[in-house]
């Protein structure tokens, strides 16, 4: 239908239309409406000049509706109804109780601090669905980018033009290693020119995180050749927990139960770390359940400005 042959109907006229024809009297569904009888007589006047048609007739003692209204009145219940209907649907997600979020977000985050906080906050929003899509940092750089994914937490450091950061603190990297392992056994923190001779377990090398450990390591003049390359953090772990290997990881990705097995070893000065936070697409504004996950990221993530986490 063309815009032009819309009527212009409001939803407070349809309902006079339909009290009116409940009631049966101007009297009664003026008082039904809380309004003034000449108010009524309005509305009712102005939907019959918009329609074409009259729907009442009038007498001196009842109003009826002719077969135009008849037929009209369906409509309007039910143009009403579905009104009401998407008039609560929005409330609920103005509320964040329905709706649909992305997150795409680094691995390890899905393995560490992450789990605990998502799962808090999906169990009092029974009616979000939540999707998490798990990469590397430029798949999910990418994601938000061509605005698949609601929002994306990764490293927020060097981001490229159309995306904005919103750190959430620091990333501290970590050396993890067997229990029974000779360097798990020292009191002082672990040089990376320890784990120069070591098995290494690593991500491939398009990976952020591996990157981040190379350049660190050059910097300190040395190399560090990983013996095994996996996709997966939760495989990385499993390895170092059967003996494979040692790897470096950040800080709250072994945190509480994915550090259960595995000797956690701090770097030795200067250690290594890097920003971590939310990023979105420049101008997008969050649905309400987005920016309420969002919120709820930053109030639960560990250590505030000065966190501790992933990838």
């Amino acid at each position: 239908m063309s815009r032009q042959h819309i009527p212009d109907l409001s939803a407070r006229q349809l309902l006079a239309v339909l009290t009116l024809a409940e009631q049966g009297s101007f009297v009664a569904a003026a008082a039904t409406l809380a309004c003034s009888q000449p108010a009524l007589t309005r509305s009712i006047r102005r939907v019959e000049d918009v329609l074409g048609v009259a729907l009442f007739e009038r007498t001196t003692r009842r109003v009826r509706l002719t077969a135009a209204g008849r037929e009209f009145l369906p409509t309007a219940e039910r143009l009403l109804h579905e009104l009401g209907m998407l008039a609560r649907s929005l409330s609920e997600i103005a509320a964040e109780s329905r709706g649909q979020v992305v997150l795409a977000c680094i691995m390890s985050a899905a393995t560490g601090v992450l789990p605990g906080l998502l799962a808090a906050w999906t169990a009092a929003r029974p009616g979000v669905e939540l999707q998490v899509r798990e990469g590397v940092h430029g798949h999910v750089l990418a994601e938000v980018q061509a605005g698949a994914a609601d929002f994306g937490l990764t490293y927020v450091d060097a981001l490229p033009p159309g995306l904005v950061a919103e750190p959430l603190g620091q990333a501290h990297f970590v050396a993890v290693a067997p229990p029974g392992h000779a360097l798990a056994r020292r009191e002082e923190p672990v040089a990376l020119a320890s784990l120069a001779g070591e098995r290494l377990i690593a991500f491939p090398p398009d990976s952020r995180t591996r990157r981040i450990i190379e350049a660190a390591a050059s910097d300190a003049g040395l190399t560090l050749r990983p013996r095994l390359t996996v996709t997966q953090f939760a495989t990385m772990l499993r390895l170092v927990r059967a003996g494979a290997g040692l790897a470096i990881v950040p800080a709250t990705a072994v945190a509480g139960s994915a550090g259960e097995g595995l000797a956690v070893l701090p770097l030795a000065p200067p250690g290594l770390s890097r920003r971590v936070g939310l990023v979105t697409q420049a101008g997008r504004t969050p649905s309400p359940p987005a920016a309420g996950l969002m919120g709820a990221l930053r109030d639960g993530w560990p250590g505030g400005a000065s966190m501790q986490n992933l990838e």
